[in-house]
């Protein structure tokens, strides 16, 4: 069964830096992509970033590149991300989903896409505030 457990939310001054962690568990980490979501109460629900950890190869959405950092650690079957210069629009609440990437992978892009049909597992979420 995979689970997947988000922590490390919490509430910065915009300007400020969080690291969030995506600890999973029951699959081989090694053969998934793993990518953090954010509910988005006036976008809706988007991809923010996504790693995939067969090959590496990652994906940012526009909004956060140069900001944010997701990195992979196989030893710990652990993601983070690590989110720099937050801004007031990055407030959500944050949570991590595993994605299979199947025998001929998508872009990474693809799996990012908060409707991929791969996706084959979600934990709950963590909430990061930002105040001005």
């Amino acid at each position: 069964e995979v689970q997947l457990q988000a922590s490390g939310g919490g509430m910065v001054q915009a300007g400020g830096s969080l690291r969030l962690s995506c600890r999973a568990s029951g699959f081989i980490f090694e053969n998934y992509a793993i990518g953090w979501f954010r509910q988005g109460s006036l976008k809706g629900r988007e991809g923010v970033s996504c790693i995939n950890n067969r090959d590496g190869d990652t994906y940012y959405i526009d909004s956060v590149k140069g900001r944010f950092t997701i990195s992979s650690d196989h030893a710990k079957s652990t993601v983070y991300l690590q989110m720099n210069n937050l801004k007031y629009e990055d407030a959500d609440t944050y949570y991590c989903a595993a994605m299979v990437p199947g025998r001929s992978p998508p872009p990474i892009e693809t799996m990012c896409n908060p409707f991929y049909n791969g996706v084959d597992g979600r934990g709950k979420g963590t909430l990061v505030t930002v105040s001005s």
